[in-house]
């Protein structure tokens, strides 16, 4: 009794000093990450929430592994876009996306993951870096606001071309955000200073969980206090309003 009830107090004390930190920074990651992840495919955010539930509560549970972490990957974001707008229907989507979950089952269940080391470690280091290059190129436009989709195209594009320079300039101008690039600015900044100062400190809050924060009260108070430069309501996420009730229905 008395070593059955010193495991049960060594298993507190270690959840407590290093999984409960754990937890947390993996929620502050995985929530935005899976709602960023949808948005990104197109799908709706809840399809986001339960791939994050299921990567991250029932497959631990199912694989027994401490230290796996699993959920939405961003490296897949560009081909669950394609085969939405390929197939028209979220429907089929996420009947391929139960077919490949049960694909996966069946290699674990025979024992052939090994077969993945065939696949060249090149292939895989430039898919994510292209993907990386992807992801800095589409965020430069939202850093300065612009609401336009054709930036690299057709304004900055003829402006480093001087293509009618001046007057991409002052398109550029005209469809850019003051707010947003004062929100940019200030949160690389932070990020900058926590990395440098902070992130050891507090090693349980992850800097991206921090700045979406930051930024969020930065459009905030710029859009209550300096209207001038309030951002558009289609720079915003745009959640449902029965977010809560479509997520339930569909769980």
């Amino acid at each position: 009794m008395h070593m059955y009830r010193r495991r049960i107090k060594t298993y507190v004390f270690s959840f407590l000093r290093h999984d409960l930190k754990s937890s947390i920074t993996v929620f502050f990651v995985a929530l935005p990450l899976c709602l960023g992840i949808s948005l990104g495919c197109g799908a709706p955010l809840y399809a986001g929430l339960i791939a994050g539930i299921i990567g991250g509560i029932i497959v631990p549970v199912i694989s027994k592994s401490s230290l796996s972490v699993s959920g939405p990957a961003a490296g897949l974001t560009t081909i669950c876009a394609a085969i939405i707008l390929a197939s028209a229907s979220i429907d089929l989507f996420f009947i391929a996306v139960m077919l490949a979950g049960i694909f996966q089952i069946i290699l674990g269940v025979f024992k052939l993951g090994g077969f993945t080391q065939f696949i060249p470690s090149a292939v895989i280091k430039g898919m994510l870096g292209a993907i990386g290059i992807l992801l800095i190129a589409k965020q430069i436009p939202f850093m300065v606001g612009y609401d336009q989709p054709d930036f690299w195209t057709n304004e900055l594009f003829n402006i480093l071309t001087f293509n009618h320079g001046f007057e991409h300039l002052g398109s550029l101008y005209q469809h850019s955000s003051g707010g947003a690039i004062i929100t940019a600015v200030s949160s690389l900044l932070l990020l900058i200073f926590w990395k440098r100062n902070l992130s050891k400190k507090i090693p349980y809050l992850p800097s991206s969980f921090i700045i979406v924060i930051f930024g969020s009260l930065v459009a905030f108070f710029i859009g209550k206090f300096f209207p001038a430069f309030a951002l558009n309501e289609s720079q915003y996420v745009n959640i449902p309003k029965m977010f809560l009730v479509i997520f339930i229905s569909r769980t």
